[in-house]
């Protein structure tokens, strides 16, 4: 048995049990107690009175600081008693300073107005990323990067602009160690983009922090930051979604008390069409009510022989501030979305031997799409969110969150299939897809910032509710002709040898071909119910651990016209971390253990002569993670560097037995190691880099050997390339006669990729590519001017997911904006 499982599963129990113990004996007298030190204060605002986010706070001597918040405000706590220099600062301006003498047990207000307006900060800010900004999020409750132990990579709004970003998968290229396996389907239940995260399944899953649904595409008009947040995250955010390798949340636009906004025009090649606003308005000039709304209408057709996307995009967000104490933020996303989608080449029945075990053997003609404008699929979509804040003490905070979603997939879905290996025909089936999802996700956080003697504690205790309700109406699978990877189409059975009358990619053909398949008629609910608590203890300045723990119990109805398939099952996930700063807020040394957990349904199984039917019920399966780095923050916010080194065990997988045929057993381990390291520099004013790498190797730890998908040493299949490599630099001129002109350059390079590994089957890979990007432009505090090239090099690449997915060529996008 690998030691480090062994290490943490046996004594699971007993480090969750002293998990508790630790948090409610560091958290019960400190809603009494008082921190002995001082704390510094206040609010710094730009000469046009703005709020001024995202500035440095330090103090001299002693390296204290803090990051303002989006209303301009900071605090910095355990201040010695003493003299220090106050300092207020952002990457490109001149340092502000105050003095202030400090007693022991005392606030102090320092407060700033800074030489520069609000949009000349903004554009200083979000060039430099304020990577070490508090962010609420990823632990549930304010921490910066360098006071937490788990890892997590950010891409901002203006990177996306800067980069000509029309399709949100796209922004994924500026994060180390995650790729795209292929792109949205629309189909039901998972229609969204899959991605590579740590070797193991990723989807946009997350809307700021809350459960989001993901069929069909996001669109980027509403996104203010993407994060993507690295390991086993089930303790702070369940076990509705996969999370083993991490998850991707996306933050949205929130409104601000200025009129202000933007619109926009995107143009580019493969019929590029793309007009975007973005108006945000005060409704009260006596309180602090204001509604921001972004909306976006996209249209593009594709560089294969037929596909398209077209779409209607509005979120409308308002803010209600009623006092000091109580605020309110209610946010909607509404997407009407109709697509003709090429389908996934899967080129493996996953038993015989591989005829081709090249791209070149292959021989894909990437220029055919297998499909016509005429096949389409609908996704129409909602997200709604409501937030109260309330403020019940100086230590104590309240938030109360309500998310609802619904989904639906509407049309028609293809793939391709390799029935009989070795004639080199591939069978084209069809489905009518015809399913709504609805969620509903409740959670109610109490976070405290208090101290226990010279102890500094962090805590958030939540409770979660969150219920899936899937209607699922499609029809069933058609086989409707063989095609070739050259593109010729025959209508011969593969396993008969008949010919059958000719199914042409025309929506009244597929219908006919559908309409005596059958259909579903398929109503599920499941529920479940959590409670975790998250510990944040500052048991020096400079060490820190951190200690969570969540109990989930998962209740599932099953199919509502049955109690047959009625399940519950409980689950623990615990995570522990701790972090040591030997130069404060400079340096940091961390090491965490995180896990993850997935719900498995019951399955149907009987004796190996298929008599005496059964329902068998399975544990859940769960990740556990070991990882060890530092992050750093050097050369007054010039250089931001994380360095990480990960080792992840799935286990209780389900795999089928290789002496039943009817029967599954659980069991099966799948293993995950790496590293990442991600780089952010800024070293002159108007220069920004980032940079990346990551190498990772997933394989089968335990499984079985006649099992395509579990066998052991075999890459499991959609792990992604082992190596990953991004880079993206941008120049700004801010004097002379290019002032406010800039120019970008990056890439990606991604190593080979089995996508298929098997002893049965064969070896198929997919080749290495280093694909380069880049862009000129114009910004200024009204106009933004850019123009991007993608591929330079126009460079054939491909993805996969045990398939064979065809990337885009060299393209061009011209964008316009006029900022008010």
């Amino acid at each position: 048995m690998d030691p480090f499982y062994k290490k943490y599963s046996t004594n699971l129990f007993s480090r969750s049990r002293f998990a508790l113990l630790l948090l409610f004996v560091t958290a019960m007298p400190g809603f009494a107690q008082q921190n002995v030190n001082a704390v510094v204060k206040g609010k710094i605002v730009t000469s046009d009175g703005q709020p001024a986010f995202g500035v440095s706070v330090r103090l001299r001597p002693g390296g204290l600081g803090a990051v303002t918040n989006p209303e301009g405000e900071y605090q910095i706590s355990r201040v010695k008693k003493g003299a220090y220099s106050v300092t207020a600062s952002a990457v490109g301006l001149k340092p502000a300073q105050q003095s202030v003498v400090v007693e022991a047990g005392d606030s102090y207000a320092v407060d700033f107005t800074l030489t520069i307006n609000a949009e000349e900060l903004k554009e200083v800010v979000v060039s430099a990323r304020v990577l070490n900004k508090e962010n609420t999020i990823v632990a549930k409750m304010p921490l910066k990067n360098l006071e937490n132990p788990q890892v997590y990579n950010s891409v901002s709004s203006e990177v996306m602009k800067q980069q000509g970003i029309t399709n949100y998968d796209d922004a994924m290229r500026n994060v180390p160690g995650i790729s795209r396996t292929w792109e949205s389907t629309g189909r039901a239940g998972d229609g969204g983009a899959y991605f590579a995260l740590r070797g193991f399944d990723a989807q946009p899953s997350l809307y700021n922090g809350l459960p989001g649904l993901v069929s069909g595409n996001l669109d980027p008009a509403n996104v203010e930051e993407i994060q993507v947040i690295k390991g086993p995250s089930g303790t702070l955010f369940g076990g509705s979604f996969y999370s083993y390798g991490g998850l991707i949340n996306t933050i949205t636009k929130k409104p601000y008390y200025k009129f202000g906004g933007e619109v926009a025009y995107n143009i580019g090649s493969f019929g590029l069409n793309r007009i975007t606003a973005d108006v945000n308005t005060p409704l009260s000039k006596t309180e602090k009510i204001a509604l921001r709304v972004n909306t976006a209408f996209h249209s593009e057709n594709t560089f294969q022989d037929a596909g398209f996307k077209k779409s209607f995009f509005i979120a409308p967000s308002l803010s209600y501030e009623v006092n000091d104490k109580l605020s309110f933020l209610f946010h909607a996303e509404i997407l009407e979305e109709e697509r003709a989608v090429p389908p996934v080449f899967f080129h493996s029945d996953r038993l015989s031997p591989l005829p081709f075990k090249t791209i070149e053997e292959l021989n894909l003609n990437n220029k055919l799409s297998f499909t016509s404008n005429d096949l389409t699929i609908k996704n129409p979509r909602y997200n709604l969110q409501g937030q109260m804040v309330y403020k019940l003490s100086n230590q104590w905070t309240s938030q109360t969150v309500f998310s609802s979603g619904n989904v639906k997939s509407n049309g028609i879905y293809t793939y391709i299939w390799d029935d009989v290996s070795g004639d080199n025909e591939f069978s084209q089936y069809f489905h009518k897809e015809q399913q709504t999802t609805n969620t509903i996700d409740i959670q109610q956080n109490f976070n405290g910032d208090f101290h226990i003697g010279r102890m500094r504690n962090r805590l958030v205790v939540g409770l979660d509710f969150f219920n899936r309700n899937v209607i699922e109406n499609g029809s069933g699978w058609g086989w409707a002709r063989s095609v070739t990877p050259q593109g010729d189409v025959n209508y011969v059975d593969p396993f008969t040898g008949d010919s059958l009358a000719p199914v042409y990619l025309t929506q009244p053909s597929v219908d006919n071909l559908l309409a005596g398949t059958g259909s579903s008629n398929s109503n599920i609910s499941n529920s479940s119910y959590s409670a975790y608590i998250s510990d944040v203890i500052n048991i020096t300045p400079n060490l820190m651990a951190m200690a969570s723990l969540r109990a989930d119990y998962f209740d599932s109805k099953g199919e509502k016209n049955t109690s047959e398939d009625d399940f519950d099952q409980f689950a623990l996930s615990p995570k522990f971390g701790l972090l040591y700063q030997p130069v404060l807020e400079k340096v940091s040394l961390f090491v965490n253990y995180m896990n993850a957990f997935i719900n498995v349904e019951p399955r149907q199984v009987a004796d190996p002569d298929g008599n005496n039917p059964r329902i068998k019920s399975f544990k859940p399966e769960h990740a556990d993670q070991l990882e060890y780095g530092i992050k750093t923050n050097l050369f007054s916010d010039k250089l931001f560097a994380t360095v990480s080194v990960y080792d992840i065990k799935v286990t209780n997988r389900v795999t089928g037995d290789p002496a039943n045929f009817y029967n599954y057993l659980q069991g099966g381990k799948v293993g995950s190691k790496g590293f990442e390291i991600d780089l952010n520099a800024h070293p002159v004013k108007g220069l920004s880099l980032i940079a990346g790498y990551s190498y990772n190797e997933t394989k089968v730890m335990s499984g079985d050997e006649n099992d395509f998908y579990a066998q052991p040493g075999r890459a499991p299949g959609g792990q992604g390339p082992q190596n990953l490599v991004n880079f993206w630099g941008t120049y700004a001129f801010s004097k002379g006669a290019l002032k406010d002109f800039g120019l970008g350059f990056g890439g990606n390079y991604a190593g080979i990729y089995k996508v298929i590994d098997n002893s049965a089957t064969g070896v198929f890979e997919l080749p290495a590519y280093t694909v380069m990007n880049a862009t000129l432009f114009y910004s200024s505090a009204k106009f933004r001017i850019g123009l991007n090239m993608n591929n330079l090099a126009n460079k054939t690449y491909y993805t996969g997911y045990w398939s064979v997915n065809p990337q885009k060529p060299r393209n061009v996008v011209a964008s316009f904006a006029y900022k008010f």
